[in-house]
């Protein structure tokens, strides 16, 4: 029997990479929804769209990522990565599955190894307690649920860090870029696929091990060596890469120091490989 499988913030850069994956899972059938076609803040349409489509499983990529922004848009933030968790759950609860995609901003960035999915929280920013929120009502509610914390997205689609360093690269002779922020970037792409693979995995097994992942490509960097190699990959030379310290850079938003995470669980759990982040890397700037 086919399963009906809700997408929201289907526009988005992960919304985007799942659309890619649809063809490859004609078992599935996938309803993809936005803001211009489904508002999570409102849990009457929730409900609505979750009954009418019988769905099965929900996995929520809308989110509200604009983290500076985030810090003076304080209610939208909650509205969008709390409040429509909420309503999510609340129309799920009984009825359909939820993977929730949150982010590595719910700790501090102060570890100095690789998080794991029981270290303790501890947001620094808006934006990263509004995430916390959505994964504490979320489980509040739907206890039995699938969240999968990642860190440093990019893809082909819509705004990320190496778009824009394509970008200012061709523009500018030269760019700071912070050295002393490590973590791992995490190819869109990929995660769609491992998503969709626990969602095979518990039809196959019937089983849905619920509970807290984390999902980041292999590797450690940082973002002053993620640009050289976004420029290297992409070929350009005529602009000068200089590494500055984080305060040297202020931004309105704690930015995590080490956002590191340990996939361990991930990958034991679902059997996921997890490419190198220089792979996909060259995947995406070969797309671009």
């Amino acid at each position: 029997m086919t399963k009906n499988i809700l997408i929201t913030g289907a526009k988005g850069q992960l919304g985007s990479e799942l659309e890619v994956l649809y063809a490859q899972y004609p078992e599935f059938n996938f309803i993809p929804t936005d803001v211009d076609t489904l508002d999570l803040t409102q849990k009457e349409a929730v409900v609505k769209i979750v009954q009418d489509k019988k769905i099965d499983y929900i996995v929520n990529c809308a989110a509200y990522t604009a983290v500076d922004k985030a810090e003076d848009d304080v209610e939208l933030c909650y509205k969008i990565n709390r409040d429509a968790v909420k309503n999510l759950a609340e129309a799920a609860k009984g009825k359909a599955r939820i993977i929730h995609v949150s982010t590595d901003y719910v700790f501090d960035g102060r570890a100095t190894a690789p998080y794991k999915e029981t270290d303790t929280t501890h947001p620094q920013s808006v934006y990263g307690k509004s995430k916390r929120e959505g994964e504490e009502a979320l489980l509040a509610i739907c206890p039995e649920s699938i969240i999968i914390r990642t860190a440093w997205l990019y893809s082909i689609y819509g705004n990320n860090f190496v778009k824009t360093m394509l970008r200012l690269g061709k523009e500018r002779p030269e760019l700071n870029v912070v050295y002393d922020q490590k973590g791992t970037p995490t190819y869109a792409a990929d995660l769609a696929q491992a998503i969709l693979s626990i969602i095979v995995y518990t039809e196959k097994e019937k089983t849905f091990p619920s509970g807290v992942y984390h999902y980041s490509n292999e590797g450690i960097t940082t973002w002053f060596d993620f640009t050289e190699k976004i420029f290297q990959l992409a070929g350009i030379t005529g602009c000068t890469v200089h590494p500055i310290p984080t305060d040297q850079y202020p931004t309105k938003a704690t930015r995590p120091m080490y956002s590191v995470l340990d996939k361990t669980k991930i990958k034991e759990t679902f059997g996921i490989i997890v490419p190198e982040w220089e792979l996909s890397l060259k995947k995406c700037i070969n797309l671009l």
